[in-house]
């Protein structure tokens, strides 16, 4: 009897410490599994902030393209307030003459003109004009009532020769010089002037002021405009000459100037700074020039483009360096050192990103520098 009370005890021990150790797997499957969706889920948590401060398509670059507001840079004709002087960069009724001129080019061929060319060719003018007359008179029937029979004089004819080919070698020496200068690469710090014909107007682009571009038209009279539509005034230039939106360069700094066209052949011409320069399509034409003086100065395109042509004026507005900085800024350029920072809430909800970040600033146009040795990238290095 004992021997069964002892043998149902044992039975009931181990029925006891079965049951313990099936539990305790129970308990640690359970803790296991308890803390599994926690790990899962953790990584979810840093994504919060970025989907916080996601903004519409389109908002960040229109707050960092919006240009400096200065009126007084964009006062007339998108440029500062200049009226044009009579005389200056404008052809005056009744002058007989070259323009003032306010480039060393300029002034290097007006000189070789006046004092050079216009000696020349009056003094064979009047040579050539003695001996006809001396001809006439010496050589007329009353006079020779024989004829003479020379046919031929080495010494006579010896002269005419020489002496032709002497002054066209004289004159060929500052001529060339003058060419060769009119064609000279422009500095490393010189502005960049992209100009594209179109019929029957300019489009300007300044690839080392962040690319910004403007397009120029004529101004009408009041006769002829639309309701609605700006006349032309006094202080906007002469008529015909007169545009609705100027370029502006600054003065003492090397300007290149580059031409081409997006239909025919047009051609781009200030008188007062010596400047005639082609632009042709799909051909990049090359010059540069320095201006001297500030002031308003007008040109025209000055090759036959159709029926418009006589309706393509151009004006340039010289500044100085300072202003002509401004006016970049207010145009919505940029100028080498003064980089436009984004706003500083955009700054904000960068620096709040834990993930990666993508960079929403406009990238600066690119343009076509194969014709110039100016090395690219964005700024200006002339100023």
């Amino acid at each position: 009897m004992r021997f069964i009370g002892l043998k149902s005890t044992m039975l009931a021990v181990g029925l006891m410490l079965a049951g313990a150790g099936h539990a305790a797997p129970q308990a640690a499957n359970s803790a296991a599994t308890a803390t599994t969706p926690s790990t899962a889920t953790a990584p979810a948590a840093p994504a919060q902030p970025v989907t916080a401060d996601v903004k519409p398509a389109g908002t960040t670059p229109a707050a960092a393209a919006t240009p400096a507001a200065d009126p007084e840079m964009l006062a007339r004709d998108g440029a500062p307030e200049l009226a044009p002087t009579k005389g200056i960069g404008d052809a005056v009724d009744g002058d007989i003459g070259i323009q003032p001129q306010v480039t060393k080019n300029g002034e290097r061929a007006k000189h070789f003109h006046n004092a050079i060319l216009l000696p020349v060719i009056i003094a064979i003018s009047v040579f050539v004009l003695f001996l006809l007359l001396w001809v006439v008179f010496r050589f007329r029937a009353a006079a020779n009532p024989v004829p003479s029979k020379t046919a031929h004089n080495t010494t006579i004819e010896v002269v005419w020769t020489l002496v032709p080919v002497l002054i066209l070698v004289l004159l060929a020496i500052p001529s060339i010089g003058l060419l060769s200068a009119q064609f000279k690469p422009p500095p490393k710090d010189a502005i960049t002037l992209k100009v594209t014909g179109n019929q029957w107007y300019w489009t300007y682009t300044y690839p080392d002021n962040g690319g910004f571009e403007i397009t120029s038209n004529l101004l009408k009279e009041k006769d002829e405009v639309a309701p609605g539509e700006r006349a032309r005034e006094e202080a906007d230039g002469p008529r015909l000459l007169a545009v609705d939106n100027r370029v502006v360069l600054p003065v003492g700094v090397p300007i290149r100037l580059i031409t081409t066209s997006a239909d025919v052949i047009h051609s781009w011409a200030i008188p007062a700074f010596w400047i005639k320069l082609d632009a042709v399509p799909g051909r990049l034409n090359e010059t540069s020039f320095t201006i001297e003086k500030p002031g308003l100065y007008f040109g025209q395109c000055s090759e036959l483009c159709g029926p418009k042509h006589g309706y393509m004026p151009i004006a340039v507005q010289a500044v100085p360096l300072d202003v002509y900085n401004r006016w970049v800024v207010a145009k919505g350029g940029t100028v080498a050192g003064a980089a436009v920072a984004p706003p500083a809430s955009d700054n904000a909800a960068v620096a709040a990103t834990t993930g990666p970040t993508v960079n929403a600033t406009t990238a600066a146009p690119t343009s076509n520098q194969a014709a110039t040795a100016n090395p690219a990238g964005a700024g200006n290095p002339g100023n």
